[in-house]
């Protein structure tokens, strides 16, 4: 127990840990209650690019739990004022991506190049910008490939192959990546889980740092490795992708596993 009190926020991942799909976890409410009684500090941080801050406040609400928006964290978000950050004169976008994308890079103040099918000949971006889309098509991956291969920065929201969803494992923005990557010869650079930049954003909402703060997910290759890099403690979770037999054949180990939340919670509930 005396370990459990050093944990003073909680950076917690949502696909496959509060819900998945539109379904949300068993003990889902009681969670979040429990990090309220206990003062925990936390923010929800997901690499999920296709919903905007407020949808994924509203989503949360209709599962019963109200928290503010600055507690939600995208990897849409991260990656907006990310570039806005490190390129401050550079404002020309392409996006592959969904509203939550377009919305972050809009909000940032970024110029959005659009088409409604190939950008054409001439066309010229400073960085492609991908994430997860449902919508994708083949007249969007070529205008990427394109703009890439005109000198554009390749930038991705996150690496998930795939995304938990109820019916299993689906197609995610690393799939997406892929294919440009491997029509362009061009490894995207890219700011969500495991990288440092969204890692970085949450410790500053969380006016925390990593020694006192532990990174919730059920990704090993994402959460896991990403929470290590960044010096963070980490707690995977069983409901999502990773497997409790894929443990015996990683690295990087997680410090705690719970199989759900409703464990996980009673664990933080027995702390002083």
């Amino acid at each position: 127990m005396e370990e459990n009190n050093q944990i003073k926020n909680l950076i917690i991942d949502m696909d496959g840990v509060l819900w998945k799909g539109e379904t949300p976890m068993s003990g889902l409410v009681e969670f979040f209650d429990t990090l309220r009684r206990k003062q925990k500090g936390f923010v929800l941080a997901t690499n999920n690019a296709t919903k905007t801050t407020d949808q994924y406040v509203e989503k949360l609400a209709n599962f019963g739990v109200e928290i503010p928006i600055f507690q939600v964290l995208t990897s849409s978000e991260a990656t907006a004022q990310f570039i806005r950050r490190q390129y401050p004169a550079r404002k020309k976008a392409y996006i592959v991506g969904e509203i939550g994308l377009q919305k972050a890079m809009h909000d940032q103040g970024f110029d959005l190049l659009e088409a409604d099918g190939f950008v054409g000949a001439g066309a010229r971006a400073d960085f492609v910008v991908v994430g997860m889309t449902r919508h994708v098509c083949y007249q969007h991956l070529a205008s990427a490939s394109y703009l890439i291969n005109h000198g554009a920065m390749f930038i991705g929201t996150n690496p998930d192959i795939t995304l938990p969803t109820e019916v299993g494992p689906l197609p995610g923005a690393g799939s997406i990546l892929a294919f440009i990557e491997t029509a362009t010869n061009v490894t995207p650079f890219i700011v969500g889980k495991p990288n440092e930049p969204m890692f970085k954003e949450a410790l500053r909402r969380l006016d925390g740092n990593p020694a006192d703060t532990v990174m919730v997910g059920d990704r090993l290759n994402t959460d896991i490795v990403g929470g290590h890099r960044a010096g963070l403690r980490t707690i995977l979770v069983l409901t999502g992708i990773s497997k409790e037999e894929e443990l015996a054949n990683v690295d990087v180990q997680p410090d705690w596993v719970f199989q759900n939340l409703i464990h996980l919670a009673a664990y933080l509930e027995n702390s002083k």
